[in-house]
């Protein structure tokens, strides 16, 4: 199934349903309403010669007209390129070039950075504003005035593709992720097998949809479930429309849970409709999961996968790290969870041997979540995909029970002084302490080690905390050899558009040109 199917299956079984909740302006918009703009979106796209295969871009806050035209380029069987807004424009530019871009379809919030667009996107044809019609250039309403009100699509194709996804990558250019049908109807079904979607679902769409947030909405559509769309992710925010709204779902990159979580209000407000907080993107804090759980109940969840195997690789639910007396399994909780029933996940050492549990190799996945591969990049392609297996990068081990505990990116490791260390466990013992609301480890060049560990904190607003102090805590747990060998603090840290820690950056600041490329 595609993911137009699965909105048609919700459109089928719940027609009145709220499918989008638009917080900015309060509007609604029910699958019978959704699917008719889709239908015609398709339409008009194919009398315009977008048809399928066609690149279409969309660079729009999280809302309802975004979703919605969404539908419409999967309706017409175009590639969905997802145009983050909040990357700088060159960046936007740069991967609607590669991509091969078609079409833009963008948001009037964004007017100025779509006619900077296509000024610099040779192979773009034209910009369509989907909100407005008071402004110059062409606008969505008047596409869709000889649009038809039914659009037929083709059969799927086994290797139909439905997105073109950029990686991750922090420093520069990210590959683009084919990303099929196929794989996201396998992370789908992991998804269902795993966690909770019934009826009457409301999911908040918080984090940007053009990232794993759009993905997950299009989760709820099946039974009908409503997706709540809101723009900015103030943490107060989230907690407010949390109890507002009844929130039953949502995901977020773990460094705005710690905004939550470190907030003055964060008990203020209900949080007993949740079943589902998920958190992904980026290892998380074991202190602050537990932190979590007290403040907004046992319902953490968390996913582990990446754009080349989307969202579904391992998964762990509440149940998996509560006893049967309700109590925490420390272990499980700090772990990603185990492999999702429609992959095969292995660990495995640099030459792709099978390594027994409780040794620490690369994690790798094979099945149909893996996606094809990269956009026109067929060296990249062959170096992560081996003998059928992808390769993740993310070191890993598996404990008897099937248990997934992440060590580190292995690009992140750190040599210093003949021994191999990994960040995120210095991060681990950093995080815990209570004044400190997000870090990151790094290693830095040093005439005497080769690399030395530093440590770079956030504390939380109105938090003391020395580097002696934390230093100690770290030798006594660790050992001297992962002690930072020093610490900086900072009032922020440099973070992605999706809310990852920007590693390369901070290490640009000790590195300069010579910092190590981490994809």
């Amino acid at each position: 199934m595609r993911v137009i199917d699965f909105f048609d299956q919700g459109a089928a079984l719940y027609p009145d349903n709220v499918a989008f909740h638009d917080l900015a302006d309060s509007s609604e918009s029910t699958y019978s309403q959704a699917s008719s703009v889709s239908h015609k979106v398709a339409s008009a796209l194919h009398k315009r010669g977008y048809v399928k295969g066609s690149k279409v871009g969309i660079l729009a806050p999280n809302s309802n007209v975004a979703f919605e035209v969404l539908l419409g380029a999967f309706r017409a069987e175009s590639v969905w390129l997802p145009i983050n807004p909040r990357n700088p424009i060159d960046i936007n530019i740069d991967l609607l070039t590669r991509f091969d871009g078609d079409l833009l379809l963008y948001h009037s919030n964004y007017e100025k950075e779509a006619r900077a667009i296509i000024a610099g996107t040779p192979n773009l044809k034209e910009i369509v504003c989907i909100d407005k019609t008071d402004i110059e250039g062409e606008n969505l309403e008047s596409w869709l005035v000889d649009a038809d009100d039914f659009h037929q699509m083709g059969d799927e194709q086994n290797d139909d593709v439905a997105a073109i996804f950029p990686t991750g990558g922090t420093t520069g250019k990210s590959k683009g992720v084919i990303m099929s049908h196929k794989a996201i109807e396998a992370m789908f079904t992991n998804f269902y097998s795993h966690f909770n979607y019934y009826d009457n679902t409301c999911h908040l769409v918080v984090a940007p949809m053009t990232h794993s947030a759009g993905l997950i909405g299009a989760l709820h559509f099946a039974r009908g479930g409503k997706n709540v769309m809101m723009a900015a992710a103030d943490p107060e925010g989230i907690m407010q429309v949390i109890e507002q709204q009844k929130i039953t779902h949502f995901f977020l990159p773990p460094t705005v849970m710690y905004m939550m979580l470190a907030h003055e209000n964060v008990g203020k407000y209900d949080y007993s409709s949740l079943q589902h907080f998920l958190v992904g993107a980026a290892p998380t804090s074991l202190t602050k999961l537990k932190e979590a759980i007290k403040v907004f109940g046992p319902v953490m969840t968390e996913a582990f996968g990446q754009s080349e195997a989307p969202a579904a690789i391992c998964a762990k639910a509440p149940w998996d790290y509560m006893d049967s007396k309700g109590n925490i399994i420390d272990s499980r909780l700090a772990s990603v969870g185990r492999p999702c029933v429609m992959n095969q996940v292995a660990i495995m050492d640099d030459d792709g041997n099978k390594l027994p549990k409780g040794q620490a190799g690369e994690i790798c996945v094979k099945g149909n979540l893996v996606n094809p591969g990269y956009y026109k990049n067929e060296a990249a392609t062959a170096e992560a995909q081996i003998n059928g297996w992808l390769h993740t990068g993310d070191v890993g081990v598996m404990d008897d029970d099937g248990y997934i505990t992440i060590v580190d990116r292995k690009k992140d490791m750190i040599i210093t002084g003949g021994f191999n260390v990994f960040p995120n466990e210095i991060e681990q013992i950093i995080s815990a302490h209570s004044a400190v609301q997000d870090c990151a480890v790094i290693g830095i060049p040093d005439e005497k080690w080769g690399e030395a560990v530093k440590a770079v904190v956030q504390l939380k607003p109105g938090h003391e905390l020395t580097d002696v102090e934390l230093a100690t805590i770290v030798k006594q747990e660790l050992g001297s050899v992962k002690t930072p060998k020093s610490i900086d603090f900072v009032s922020d840290l440099p973070r992605s558009p999706v809310g990852k820690v920007l590693k390369a950056d901070i290490r640009k600041q000790y590195w300069g040109d010579k910092a190590r490329a981490v994809n």
